[in-house]
């Protein structure tokens, strides 16, 4: 039995194929480059450059303020990685909380309510403000006035509230049929909730959780309002000391190389579930 090879009609089309395909790539590239190229032109030919440059380009303020903000940057790491799992579990709580059904729960839930809508129509900013200053005035015993702790408390109230709202959607998006079919096994509510619908909720909602933490990363720089050291008070030190603004684009750099490779994550995860979604359909 010979083996299978494509007829040359189909070799063709494979060539057709490639060739438009190149085509377009080449194009979308110098596309790309001209655009990029008047960019460049336009921004470098204005009249204010020179002044631009200096003050917000300047290779010698960004040598001077690196080692300062990279030391200061694992501040804001620090406050992302310990934000990160206290909102995956908060947001996780108040989503469930509002999916109760039982009576006697009714004012978890209406608590669960008030919790989203009411952090979700404070600005971060001001939750920070607020929690940053405010809590330490309060000059409680036995809690700590430190503005590093409630900055971060601050971050993931707020961050909660959207993300159980992302939870709350992946749980109602599970059809009844699962509901329906543990209930005849004999799940109970509890049960059915912790075995059926959690697990593929959580699984139908990772990119947008992926998301918010891309957002939630760059928001840490927020914490400086409250006079935490992190990167961003480091570079606005050095700037009110240098009368220079460098540092600031330095600090932007920090954070777009942390967030691209997120951002880059997420739209593969969310192809990939695409992906598996049509070949489930098929």
């Amino acid at each position: 039995m010979s083996e299978w090879s494509p007829s040359p009609r189909e070799l063709e089309r494979r060539g057709i194929r490639r060739s438009l395909r190149t085509r377009s790539i080449l194009v979308a590239t110098l596309a790309m480059i001209a655009v990029f190229a008047l960019l460049v032109i336009g921004l470098v030919s204005s009249p204010g450059w020179d002044r631009v440059q200096d003050t917000f380009f300047n290779w010698h303020h960004a040598r001077e303020s690196f080692p300062d903000i990279w030391d200061y940057f694992w501040v804001n790491v620090k406050i992302f990685l310990i934000a990160e799992p206290l909102i995956l579990v908060v947001g996780l709580a108040v989503a469930l909380a509002r999916q109760a059904r039982a009576a006697i729960l009714t004012p978890l839930r209406v608590l669960a309510v008030a919790y989203t809508d009411v952090l979700r129509g404070i600005p971060t900013v001001l939750l920070i403000l607020l929690m940053g200053f405010g809590v330490p005035a309060l000059q409680l015993q036995g809690v700590t006035n430190s503005a590093l702790v409630w900055a971060t408390v601050a971050l993931v109230l707020s961050y909660s509230a959207y993300v159980a709202e992302v939870f709350r959607a992946g749980i109602e998006s599970i059809h009844p049929s699962q509901l329906a079919s543990a209930e005849a096994l004999g799940l109970s509510r509890a049960q059915t909730m912790r075995h059926v619908v959690v697990p593929q909720a959580v699984r139908r909602v990772v990119p947008p959780l992926l998301n918010d933490f891309v957002s939630l990363q760059k928001d840490t720089a927020l914490v400086s309002l409250v006079g935490v050291l992190d990167a961003v008070f480091a570079a606005r030190d050095y700037g009110n000391y240098n009368f220079n603004y460098t540092p600031l684009v330095v600090v932007a750099g920090f954070f777009v190389v942390i967030t691209i490779p997120l951002a880059r994550l997420c739209d593969w995860l969310q192809r990939r579930m695409v992906e598996k979604e049509r070949a489930g359909s098929r």
